[in-house]
C-alpha cells in the first residue's frame, strides 16, 4: 500500500508527464526515423498512423501511471486499436517490438525531468511494468490476427483442393493458390485417408511440417476420411511422398503422375483417386505406390482413364510391332509363363520365345516373366481386344 508521500510523488508526477506528452510522439517519431531504416522506407500514410499508436501509447501509459492498479485499462485496446487492420499486414511483431523500444527510449532520457523529486524510482519501475504490459499486449494482437489469418488460409487451402479434384483449375483458382504463396512446379497429388481420432487440422499441420523438412510445398484438404495433398516443387515425387505418407493413416497411399503445373494437377489428382479407390485389389501394393503401378486394378474398377493408358501404352505398341510378338505374348501367358511350352506350341526355338519377350519388355517397360507384369499386360491384351472389336462394328 502506498504512502500519502508516495501519492503525493505520483501526482506531481502524473502532472509532468500530462505536460510533456504532447512533445512525446513527435520525439518518438523522430528517433524512429533516425534509427529504424524499414520505418524511413513505408508510404507517408503508414508512418502517421504509427505516430497515432505511438501517442495513444504514451497517452495510455500516462493514463496507467496515474491509475490505480486494481482499475487498469487492457494495454492492447488502449494502444493497438488505434492502428487500422490493414496496418497490422505491413508491420510486423519484430518492427513492433522496435517501435516501443524507441518510444521506451525517448521516455527514459527525459526520465529525471518528467520525475518529481524522489520519484525517479516510482517512474522507471512503472515504466518496466508498463513495456512488460504493451509487449503481452503486441503478443496477443499479433497472435489473434495469425490465427485469423490461419483460419483463413487453411479455408483457401480446402477451397484450392476442392477446385482441382473438380477439374475448376482455372484462374481464380490460381489466385487462390497465389494468396497463399504457391508458385511451386512440378506437382504432384498424394491420397490416403487421415489417421483415426485425430483431428483433421492436426494431420494437415504435421504433413506441412513434413513437407517444409523435405524442402517442398504442399496444400492439403481433408474430405470425410480421405486426405489429399497437392506437392510442388518436387523433383522425385516418391522421395516427397514418404514422409507425408508417414503421417497418413492406415491404409494405402496414391502418388498422382507428375504434372508440369497446378494447371494440371486434376491429373494427377484424379489417377490418385482412382488408385485410392482401387487399392483393395491389390492388398500387398507398396506404401506409398503410384498411381500407374495400379493401372490394372484401376481399369477393372472401371477407371476409364486407365482402360485407355492400358490400351494405348501397353497393346497398341506391341500391335505396331507385328502379330508375332502379341501370338508370342499370348501363347507364354497361357501356357504358364513356360518358354518350352511356348516354344512348341509355335514351332520356333526357346530363343526366339526370349527375344520377342524382351522386345515386348522394350515396348512396354513391362517384363512378361515378372508375376505382376504378367497380370498387367494380359489385363491389356483383353482390352486391347475389347478396343479393336468396338472399332470395327
Amino acid at each position: 500500500m502506498e504512502t500519502t508521500s508516495d501519492d503525493a510523488i505520483r501526482a506531481a508526477t502524473t502532472k509532468r508527464l500530462e505536460q510533456a506528452m504532447g512533445t512525446f510522439g513527435t520525439q518518438a517519431l523522430a528517433s524512429m526515423e533516425q534509427r529504424l531504416p524499414w520505418f524511413r522506407r513505408m508510404p507517408a500514410d503508414q508512418r502517421s498512423w504509427i505516430g497515432l499508436v505511438a501517442q495513444a501509447g504514451i497517452a495510455a501509459f500516462v493514463e496507467w501511471f496515474k491509475t490505480a492498479e486494481s482499475t487498469r485499462p487492457a494495454i492492447a485496446g488502449e494502444v493497438f486499436g488505434t492502428a487500422p487492420r490493414e496496418l497490422l499486414r505491413s508491420i510486423k511483431l519484430k518492427h513492433t517490438i522496435d517501435m516501443v523500444r524507441v518510444i521506451i527510449d525517448v521516455v527514459e532520457t527525459r526520465l529525471d525531468e518528467l520525475a518529481a523529486p524522489g520519484g525517479q524510482s516510482q517512474l522507471r519501475e512503472a515504466i518496466l511494468r508498463y513495456t512488460r504490459d504493451v509487449a503481452f499486449g503486441a503478443a496477443q494482437v499479433y497472435a489473434q490476427a495469425a490465427e485469423t489469418r490461419a483460419a483463413w488460409d487453411a479455408r483457401l487451402e480446402a477451397l484450392v483442393v476442392n477446385a482441382v479434384l473438380r477439374g475448376e483449375v482455372d484462374d481464380g483458382m490460381h489466385s487462390w493458390a497465389a494468396a497463399l504463396g504457391w508458385t511451386s512446379k512440378p506437382v504432384t497429388v498424394i491420397a490416403g485417408y487421415t489417421p483415426p481420432d485425430e483431428d483433421p487440422e492436426v494431420t494437415i499441420d504435421q504433413m506441412q511440417l513434413a513437407a517444409r523438412r523435405g524442402r517442398v510445398d504442399v496444400l492439403a484438404g481433408v474430405q470425410g476420411q480421405r486426405v489429399i495433398v497437392i506437392v510442388g516443387g518436387a523433383e522425385d515425387p516418391m522421395e516427397a511422398a514418404r514422409p507425408i505418407a508417414a503421417k497418413c493413416g492406415p491404409g494405402p497411399v496414391v502418388i498422382g503422375p507428375l504434372v508440369a503445373d497446378l494447371y494440371g494437377s486434376t491429373l494427377s489428382a484424379q489417377a490418385a483417386m482412382a488408385g485410392l479407390r482401387a487399392a483393395s485389389g491389390w492388398p500387398d501394393a507398396p506404401r506409398p505406390v503410384f498411381a500407374d503401378e495400379m493401372l490394372p486394378e484401376r481399369a477393372l474398377d472401371g477407371d476409364e482413364v486407365a482402360r485407355r493408358h492400358l490400351v494405348e501404352r501397353v497393346y497398341e505398341p506391341m500391335c505396331t510391332a507385328g502379330a508375332p510378338l502379341l501370338d508370342t505374348l499370348t501363347t507364354y501367358l497361357e501356357q504358364g509363363s513356360s518358354l518350352e511350352a511356348t516354344a512348341r506350341l509355335m514351332f520356333v526355338h526357346p530363343n526366339t520365345v526370349r527375344y520377342r519377350l524382351r522386345r515386348v519388355t522394350e515396348l512396354t517397360g513391362l517384363a512378361p516373366t515378372d508375376g505382376r507384369n504378367a497380370f498387367t499386360l494380359r489385363l491389356a491384351l483383353v482390352l486391347g481386344r475389347f478396343a479393336d472389336r468396338h472399332a470395327g462394328m
